[in-house]
């Protein structure tokens, strides 16, 4: 019994860190997987990596604007972003590597 009890709320714990397709955030009509890293253990300073940039570049680029603001915002309480390679970064400046494009930052230290 206490097996099943067990397994019970396990299952239920996995649901809960699922998302609601429907409530995903969309950019361009298309979710991006996105990823906020510091760069060497600098909280201010970090990189975005944005997956399947193959469905829209325009939708990948406002998906990595949207990372970084809600990391700068999270950490300093400041969406103001100094962006070395961003979502305004012509396109043919941008680093695309299998289909994943990468931009960096630097959140204003208030």
């Amino acid at each position: 019994m206490i097996k099943y009890a067990v397994a019970g709320l396990m299952a239920l714990g996995i649901l809960a860190g699922c998302t609601n397709r429907a409530d995903r955030l969309t950019f361009d009509g298309h979710y991006y997987r996105t990823k906020v890293s510091k760069v060497d253990r600098q909280r201010d300073v970090f990189t975005v990596r944005i997956r399947d940039v193959a469905q829209s570049l325009d939708g990948a680029r406002e998906a990595g604007r949207h990372a970084g603001n809600s990391y700068c915002v999270k950490t300093y309480g400041s969406s103001d972003i100094a962006w070395a390679v961003g979502p305004d970064t012509p396109p043919e400046q941008l680093r695309i590597v299998d289909n994943t494009l990468v931009f960096q930052g630097v959140c204003p230290q208030l």
